[in-house]
């Protein structure tokens, strides 16, 4: 026997005696056309999962997989267990991108390029196209092949920061062939010119905040030997303009 849970539904069908495959399978029991999830299972959406379970061990891959990859649509065996599930893919946009939010892939395969622009693209006055990362979470055995130092890391995951070059046009296509996965994360940092405004912005305000009280007790002292009459009166000089000081009147003389 074959079992194959749904969100929802369920069944649980003979293996047949010629070899038949996870595709197969699926449609055998109904599940082709039916909604899982919300969401018809007989499209490649990008939120449609098929998770396969033999003798304790499990192999995931998108619907879409399955349909445009055939070698991803194995042969099933009696005993497997067989899961659909909809969970939407995601990724996730910081930095000097159009929209720093969580953006859903749309399809069931999308490039670092195509994730950049449906964030919005880099921003133009803001973003350094040199520096841009995306975070992800890689297989043991896929970081020490890339010849990172696993070792400070314990677990199966290992943190790995991409970075890509958009200012040389082979970053392009290197961004057009580069996959994303599900829960990546990318960020685009500032350019140094927007780091420099950031800190002249930052003085600015140091020194308002300085000159602010400084300002107010000149204006104070100031007003009170006018109200005294021991100062004279200030005046605002306009170019072109002559300035005049009034100067207390001196006591008459007898």
């Amino acid at each position: 026997m074959i079992t194959i849970l749904g969100e929802g539904r369920s069944a649980w069908i003979p293996a047949n005696t010629s070899p038949e495959r996870v595709l197969a399978v699926i449609a055998r029991a109904g599940f082709s056309g039916a909604g899982v999830g919300g969401a018809g299972f007989g499209s490649a959406g990008s939120g449609s999962w098929v998770l396969l379970e033999r003798n304790g061990r499990r192999a995931l891959a998108p619907f879409g997989a399955l349909i445009y990859e055939p070698a991803n649509n194995v042969y099933v065996h009696p005993d497997d267990t067989i899961y659909l599930y909809f969970e939407p893919q995601t990724f996730l946009a910081f930095g000097a991108v159009g929209a720093q939010q969580q953006i859903p892939f749309g399809t069931w395969r999308l490039s670092l390029a195509e994730a950049i622009s449906r964030a919005g693209g880099l921003v133009d006055l803001q973003a350094d196209p040199a520096s841009v990362f995306l975070y992800r979470g890689e297989a043991r055995d896929v970081a020490e092949a890339m010849g990172i130092d696993c070792g400070p890391y314990e677990g199966p995951v290992i943190p790995v920061i991409y970075t890509i070059n958009l200012r040389d046009p082979a970053g392009y296509f290197l961004a057009s062939s580069f996959e994303m996965r599900n829960k990546d994360i990318l960020y685009a940092s500032n350019a140094f010119s927007v780091e420099s405004t950031k800190f002249m912005a930052y003085l600015n305000t140091i020194n308002a905040t300085i000159q602010t009280p400084m300002t107010t007790v000149t204006t104070a002292y100031g007003l009170r030997n006018i109200i005294q009459g021991t100062g004279a009166v200030p005046s605002v000089v306009t170019p072109g303009a002559t300035t005049t000081v009034i100067t207390p009147a001196a006591p008459a003389t007898p």
